[in-house]
């Protein structure tokens, strides 16, 4: 009965899922280093 389910199982659910979650994580990791290069170039104002 085991191999019966594995042999049924369909990977595309899982395979999206984890194809998404990746896709997230590379945005929010940009958005990230975006911030962390332009956060830098904030000049002090004189007196």
């Amino acid at each position: 009965m085991l191999t019966y389910n594995l042999t049924n199982y369909g990977w595309n659910n899982g395979v999206l899922m984890i194809a998404v979650f990746a896709l997230v994580c590379l945005i929010l990791i940009g958005i990230l280093i975006n911030f962390m290069t332009s956060g830098g170039n904030k000049k002090e104002p004189e007196e």
